[in-house]
């Protein structure tokens, strides 16, 4: 019985009956509140989804709510489209990985040390090119292009490279990788 009353008192410390609400011990007994209590009545109640989202998007198909999503370079006036871009993972890959077998690497981006970002800018002069990169966000701008990108993993904002193709008239960023288990897998 000291152990039922032990129960009856966490809960009561971590969920206060509330005020029209008897606290007796019918709720032990199998009385109406013993269906109100389980492991998810601790804590705050919880917020659903739906009303949430229903105060900040209008349409349902939403994955997230537009507030939830930072945007370091979107500025809704600028006309400027969004350029073609591709982005890569790259991988060093040495005679002991690939036919020894003696290597930690495996064809996964977990084992990749570089992200490639390639950029198409027709008609766009390298010296009107300014490009920004920090860990986690790369924004490039031109005259008649913008482009910001979410990085999908923090990289070395300050040893980067950059490489212009006056030719095929496209930027390559390269980017060594910074995720907090790369020792593991390189």
């Amino acid at each position: 019985m000291a152990a039922a009353q032990s129960i009856e008192a966490l809960a009561t410390l971590l969920r206060p009956p509330d005020e029209g609400e008897d606290s007796s011990d019918n709720e032990l007994e199998g009385g109406p509140a013993s269906t109100k209590m389980g492991p998810g009545s601790i804590g705050p109640p919880k917020r659903t989804e739906e009303k949430t989202r229903e105060k900040k998007s209008t349409n349902p198909n939403d994955i997230w709510i537009p507030d939830e999503v930072g945007s370091q370079c979107e500025t809704s006036d600028d006309p400027r489209p969004a350029p073609e871009h591709d982005m890569v993972f790259q991988q060093s890959v040495f005679t002991e990985d690939l036919f020894l077998g003696m290597g930690n690497k495996n064809p996964s981006t977990a084992s990749c040390e570089n992200l490639v970002i390639k950029i198409k800018l027709p008609e766009t002069n390298y010296s009107d090119v300014h490009l920004d990169v920090t860990d986690t966000f790369l924004d490039c701008r031109t005259p008649k292009h913008k482009l910001g990108l979410h990085l999908p993993h923090r990289v070395d904002s300050k040893n980067g490279r950059a490489k212009w193709d006056s030719e095929q008239e496209q930027l390559t960023v390269t980017l060594k990788l910074n995720r907090e288990y790369d020792f593991l897998n390189q």
